[in-house]
């Protein structure tokens, strides 16, 4: 996956954002391209260093002291959560006052009927740009890969999921059905919805963002291999944001209400909160890989 973040939050089309170019800058992260023998054994060898070091032992009373103040800090973690959720929720809501049409598998739908009849909708937006001729990005297939679970549970919880990209919905379909998704999968090919909200950047915005510019010039490696896999070139590549992204619909107005991007942490495949509660620290190379990709 690769992270765009912005120290501005991206609004909605009727807002003035001038100032969004200058806050993006690029973080190269855990992506999934084709290893060669070299790098493949460089990262068994990080496995076998992190297996073979040794972590301090103690005893049961040992650990309880510790785990304790542990607790303590998670305490106070959990009161910090409550108190940012409180403020995400009295944000105030934009209304949508731009007509969008998109691409689904079931034909041309508004935004207002993507709801599916519900008053919520929560989207994810996959890095999956009409230039990536390989397929989507494997971080954000990752995160795709945990949500068909919660269909359900949002359902009944008058919230409805999907996902966006800005690929055509012949590819989108495709590459879903690659991965096995049951989630509606929504092209905003050929629209403004994803510049308007922030989940992509125009080419000429792309050419303003000295760090976006600083990374095409410049790669590291992991980036450019992600290119590969992704096949797109970075200056097409770069240009989309993985970003969750809500709207709420009240009285027939459909409201913009919350986007937030990675690098934050809500911006995740959901095993990674999962291996946070692991034993072991993970490999320093944590790379991503598409689940029919995996080298074993």
């Amino acid at each position: 996956m690769v992270f765009v973040m912005s120290t501005k939050t991206p609004r909605g089309p009727s807002d003035d954002f001038s100032g969004r170019l200058r806050s993006y800058f690029v973080i190269p992260v855990a992506s999934d391209p084709p290893m060669d023998p070299a790098r493949t054994g460089a990262l068994e060898s990080d496995w076998r260093e992190i297996e073979m070091s040794e972590h301090k032992t103690g005893t049961r009373e040992e650990w309880q002291a510790a785990r304790d103040e542990l607790a303590k800090l998670e305490a106070d973690q959990a009161e910090q959560d409550k108190e940012i959720k409180k403020k995400r929720l009295d944000l105030p809501w934009v209304p949508v006052e731009k007509e969008y049409e998109f691409d689904t598998e079931e034909g041309k739908k508004t935004l207002a009927e993507l709801f599916d009849g519900r008053s919520q909708l929560l989207a994810y937006n996959i890095m999956f740009g009409p230039d990536y001729t390989v397929g989507a990005c494997p971080g954000c297939t990752n995160l795709g890969d945990g949500l068909d679970g919660s269909l359900i549970h949002l359902k009944h919880r008058d919230v409805t999921l999907i996902c966006f990209s800005r690929a055509p919905i012949e590819r989108l379909t495709e590459y879903k059905r690659r991965m096995g998704w049951e989630f509606p999968y929504v092209s905003t090919y050929n629209t403004d919805f994803a510049f308007d909200f922030g989940l992509a950047l125009t080419e000429e915005q792309a050419q303003e963002v000295a760090e976006i510019k600083e990374m095409i010039d410049s790669p590291p490696e992991e980036l450019q291999e992600w290119s590969d896999q992704t096949g797109a070139e970075l200056k097409d590549g770069l240009r989309e944001a993985p970003s969750w992204i809500a709207f709420a619909r009240e009285n027939g107005t459909v409201y913009h209400t919350y986007t937030v991007m990675a690098p934050d942490p809500f911006v995740r495949p959901y095993f990674s909160f999962l291996l946070e509660r692991t034993p072991k620290a993970q490999s320093p190379e944590n790379r991503a890989w598409r689940k029919d990709e995996y080298p074993d």
